[in-house]
């Protein structure tokens, strides 16, 4: 191996984002370096197949990006050219059952990663992508590439470069964010990382502990002007799942959390079933038996809303209030918010401080929630970019 290597395309980065951008270059015909820090690749991807891995959701394009925020319109064209539909094929192209489950969640039958991720290193061999672990980059050195390997210092100048460097969660899987102090060097414009997709901490009393690990089906949460249906788990640190990730924003912010632990009843009808119940009736017997609540809302309202007149219940069960004390750490959220400001980058994923740079997946400044809007908009960017990069090696040939 010498220690100055000219390939005409480098991808730094083998988790989607980087795996797609890299075959987009193959199939242009470009001889491609796909740099990878750790020992293997996909490892958070990986790590997603063990929750069954929902590649996206099976929704019209319209909503579809609306779970994007303020970000749709930077990711607009890359979704829509490969959105639900798209991502559908490839894992189809990749050999993988995929099935909808009722929610619109999409999944491959084995409910795992590792046989798409293998089948899709074999395609990208067969297609003449040399991959590299233990590649860690270090920096540019005179236009070129550093990185530390266990070959020692090597010095890669490709024509054009996908950098796909994922976030700042789950650092021990390989992304830590590292790459940002580099970028910052070049004159990029960067917004710091913050939690998304997280839980929530609650500082919750001893009584609390026989519920922790249960979950709290069929309620409303409303923070920030948002309300949504679905579930929450309670666990030792606070609340988490799925409805919770979807206020991600609101509650870094620290807006106000209210349950709804009855959305499919009115005030009006729990505060009668109340009232009928009798005043000698205890508050205890008055959940489990007149209202028939789980044991986990049961525990949830005790802790919070013990103390409330009875002929106010129906109202404190419609809207009870959390008092969370903030968010879970950055390196337990599933994803990040912030990164690589949008303007540091032109339409085609390139960034300005550094020509034939292109960037995509989650070290971009966007945030979506769990349900298969991550992984389809890695593979997206990843795709973009790489498209991207092949047209402008292309255009460097005499």
């Amino acid at each position: 191996m010498t220690a100055d290597q000219t390939p005409d395309a480098l991808v730094i980065g083998a988790g989607p984002t980087g795996l797609m951008a890299a075959e987009m270059l193959a199939d242009s015909g470009l001889a491609v370096l796909l740099a990878e820090a750790k020992p293997s690749v996909g490892r958070k991807f990986l790590m997603a197949g063990k929750s069954g891995l929902n590649l996206t959701k099976d929704e019209p394009e319209a909503p579809f990006l609306t779970a994007f925020g303020s970000m749709a319109g930077p990711l607009d064209t890359a979704l829509s050219e490969f959105g639900p539909e798209q991502v559908k094929r490839w894992a189809e192209d990749l050999g993988q059952t995929i099935f909808t489950g009722s929610s619109g969640r999409v999944f491959p039958k084995v409910m795992k990663a590792s046989p798409l991720l293998r089948n899709w290193l074999a395609r990208l061999d067969r297609k003449g992508v040399t991959l590299k672990t233990r590649w860690r980059w270090t920096g540019w050195d005179k236009q070129g590439f550093q990185f530390d390997t266990p070959d020692g210092v090597q010095t890669v100048r490709p024509k054009v470069t996908v950098l796909a460097l994922g976030g700042a969660s789950w650092a021990r899987l390989g992304s830590d964010g590292a790459w940002t102090t580099l970028l910052a060097e070049k004159g990029a414009k960067l917004s710091a990382f913050a939690p998304s997709n997280m839980g929530i901490t609650v500082e919750w009393s001893t009584h609390m502990a026989p519920a922790f690990g249960s979950p709290l089906k069929s309620i409303a949460l409303s923070s920030g002007g948002k309300t949504a249906v679905g579930e929450a788990v309670i666990s030792r640190a606070g609340l988490e799942g799925s409805l919770i990730y979807q206020f991600s924003a609101a509650l870094r912010a620290g807006a106000e959390l209210q349950i709804d632990l009855f959305p499919d009843r009115t005030e009006t009808q729990l505060q009668e079933r109340i009232d009928k119940a009798g005043a000698k009736t205890s508050l205890t017997n008055i959940l489990r038996k007149t209202l028939r609540m789980d044991q986990a809302k049961a525990a949830l309202f005790l802790e919070f809303a013990r103390q409330t007149p009875r002929d106010t219940l129906g109202s404190a069960l419609k809207a009870l209030t959390i008092p969370y004390t903030g968010t879970a750490p950055l390196d337990q959220a599933i994803s990040v918010a912030g990164g690589l400001c949008w303007e540091s980058l032109s339409e085609g994923f390139e960034l300005t401080c550094a020509k034939g740079v292109f960037c995509a997946g989650e070290m971009l400044d966007w945030e979506a929630p769990t349900g298969g809007y991550l992984i389809t908009a890695c593979l997206a960017t990843g795709r973009a970019a790489g498209l991207a990069a092949a047209h402008a090696a292309r255009s460097q040939e005499p």
